[in-house]
């Protein structure tokens, strides 16, 4: 677990940093950096997408995924919580901007991934915590930067990422016949399209605000799914 902690300390460091003094940025520079994040989230999204083996896989993974946390309404629970924990900090350096779209992109961003899911399994198998050592640099800036343009939800997405991280580190002996490199390549490429979905949301593309934790599930169903493609002669 101590990859995970500190992974989860740097993203909290660097997103306090970035709200702190985000507001000291003028508004046009803010919405410049608005704008140079989600080019960023876009390009991950296209890179993560095109490493799919199988695009079936992808396509019934967010279609089936969405169905199910529309079921769950986790956008509008995770929005909610976010409301919530505004409220609670409003008057405060922390209580500004969009909560629920800083917790979910930045869940995503750190979640979601090889880094994350290879990371995990090594540190809970053989205790190497190298890549999440290298991962927790990198969310760190991450988080800064986001946290300037998004506000104080960045420093709660560090929530999720600890339970979603440290419960992969607790299952790795568990998950590992069942996590293998096609499965994290087919978890890595639905969050593609999500990161795209965000990246549009973040930029304010589109008439309609994309729910984006409606399709959180999605990211999970490839453990199911490329077993089942296997099987049937389709992987």
């Amino acid at each position: 677990m101590l990859g995970t902690i500190i992974n989860t300390v740097a993203v909290i460091i660097g997103g306090t940093l970035g709200t702190l003094f985000g507001n000291k940025i003028r508004a046009e520079y803010s919405s410049g950096i608005m704008k140079v994040m989600g080019f960023i989230t876009a390009c991950i999204g296209i890179q993560g997408a095109a490493g799919t083996k199988n695009f079936l896989v992808v396509v019934l993974s967010l279609v089936i995924g969405t169905l199910l946390g529309m079921l769950l309404r986790l956008d509008e629970r995770i929005s909610g919580a976010g409301d919530w924990a505004k409220r609670k900090l409003a008057g405060t350096s922390l209580g500004t901007g969009p909560f629920g779209d800083a917790v979910v992109t930045c869940f995503m961003l750190f979640c979601i991934g090889s880094m994350t899911i290879l990371g995990s399994i090594r540190a809970g198998l053989d205790g190497d915590y190298s890549i999440l050592y290298t991962k927790s640099v990198m969310d760190f800036i991450s988080s800064a930067a986001f946290a300037s343009a998004l506000g104080a939800g960045v420093i709660f997405s560090a929530v999720p990422l600890f339970l979603f991280q440290g419960l992969l580190t607790m299952l790795a002996s568990l998950a590992e016949p069942v996590i293998t490199q096609e499965v994290i390549n087919e978890m890595s490429a639905v969050g593609g399209p999500i990161f795209l979905a965000m990246a549009c949301n973040i930029i304010g593309l589109g008439k309609e605000h994309f729910k984006v934790g409606d399709m959180l599930p999605g990211i999970f169903l490839p453990i199911l799914l490329v077993p089942l493609a296997k099987a049937v002669g389709l992987f």
